[in-house]
């Protein structure tokens, strides 16, 4: 896949991040401040991008040891739905660049901190319409004008019935706000909606009665396309695609992904155009993950989020630049010139098998034994069912040589997990 490169068009404007430069030190004042607003897996490997790259980096979470929170240079456990708590961090820590990174954020209080001068990435209002399941899908459908399957929005369970018996039998439910797959089901028959809109309202990250009803789309590939809008050497602003990721969910969470993900030459160019459309239409500077499903010949639009993506994982092999290094340099001013060559790769989780306190690994010899093999654990204090503790990434000749090398690897860790004190 080639890369789409143009200028700002119809696309909101990056705010506050500018061409950088030169390099900072950290701690003694003459570097960029960073601060994460979520510090899982996804926000520890971007912080130790943006330490590359000489930034000052402060992790906030609404939990302590938290995966980000163990490498950076300060760390802060707030609610970060709270807004006055997140505004006085913010005011307190004067960050250059806010990072947001998870879906529990007040993005109402984002939009205020940008129009006070404070600077979100992408922007602040590209993360209140990603995180926010009805707004995305409307300026996919309406305003970047690109195809996407059926869909309704309900308040109630009643009015959830009547979207459910128009859109037909199997369904999906899903929360409001988009969750990396939490409080959404299938619905298979009528007597299921009541669970599921309870699931749908209720387990997804921040509970909120309107829910998203969409039509089961029978899909041949679920894809990734990553997507970065950075700057250019020349100071312009340019959108970049990568690879395909191709990805699976044996349930609704993501399990394993891997790259590039081949697809006949008309598929990935309506994949590309999809995700520049939108990403576009977003603006700002960063990464953008947009998922599609392929059906046949027919590329849909799923989701985005304005940050690197859980299915990105398999970048920490497949690409030089990682999505988390190219996070980092983008949002802290500084160029890229791509897309790059692709190796094939594969990402798979390492699960808890449990729930408890203090988890350690053994399997890692094993795992680590595989030639092309790297070993991710993500130092999450606890775990819980279903819980990502780690990721297993391998190369391979092929993709699928890969895809079996880091789900040996995950398997191997995975099956051996112990927890060393017992949760609360």
């Amino acid at each position: 896949m080639t890369a789409s490169t143009g200028s700002e068009g119809t696309a909101l404007a990056p705010r506050g991040v500018r061409p950088r430069a030169r390099f900072g030190t950290p701690l003694v004042g003459s570097a960029p401040r960073l601060m994460l607003l979520g510090s899982g897996e996804i926000g520890r490997e971007v912080a130790i991008e943006a330490i590359r790259l000489g930034a000052e980096v402060i992790a906030v979470d609404r939990y302590e040891h938290a995966p980000a929170m163990q490498v950076a240079h300060r760390a802060y456990v707030i609610p970060m739905t709270d807004r006055a708590a997140l505004r006085a961090l913010v005011e307190s820590e004067h960050p250059d660049v806010i990072v947001p990174e998870i879906e529990q954020i007040d993005t109402n209080e984002l939009v205020r901190l940008e129009s006070d001068g404070w600077t979100v990435v992408p922007n602040a209002e590209a993360t209140r319409v990603t995180m926010d399941r009805e707004r995305i899908r409307r300026l996919a459908a309406e305003s970047a004008r690109v195809p996407t399957s059926r869909f309704a929005f309900a308040d109630t369970l009643e009015e959830a019935r009547r979207c459910a018996a128009d859109l037909g039998f199997p369904c999906v439910f899903k929360s409001i706000t988009s969750s990396s797959g939490h409080g959404m089901s299938v619905v298979r028959e009528p007597g299921a909606l009541a669970r599921a809109y309870q699931e749908a309202s209720e387990g997804g990250r921040v509970p909120n009665p309107r829910i998203m009803i969409e039509e089961f789309v029978r899909f041949d590939a679920e894809v990734t396309v990553l997507t970065l809008r950075h700057w250019t050497s020349a100071g312009t602003v340019a959108t970049t695609t990568m690879a395909p990721i191709g990805h699976a969910r044996p349930g609704t969470l993501y399990h394993e992904s891997w790259q590039p993900a081949e697809f006949p030459s008309p598929v990935g160019d309506e994949l590309t155009r999809i995700a520049v459309a939108v990403t576009d239409r977003l603006g700002g500077i960063g990464m953008f993950g947009v998922e599609c499903f392929v059906r046949g010949s027919d590329v849909l639009f799923s989701e985005v989020s304005p940050r690197p993506h859980d299915t990105g994982l398999v970048t920490l092999a497949s690409q030089w630049n990682s999505e988390f290094a190219l996070h980092a340099r983008a949002v802290l001013g500084f160029p890229y010139s791509g897309p790059e060559p692709t190796s094939p790769a594969a990402a798979h989780v390492i699960l808890s098998p449990g729930t408890g306190t203090a988890p350690t690994f053994g399997g890692a010899f094993r795992g680590l034994s595989l030639p092309g093999v790297r070993l991710f654990l993500f130092g999450k204090p606890e775990g819980f069912p279903d819980r990502r503790l780690g990721v297993a990434v391998a190369r391979g000749s092929t993709v699928q040589e890969a895809r079996t090398k880091a789900a040996e690897a995950a398997h191997a860790v995975e099956s051996t997990i112990r927890f060393e004190r017992a949760a609360p």
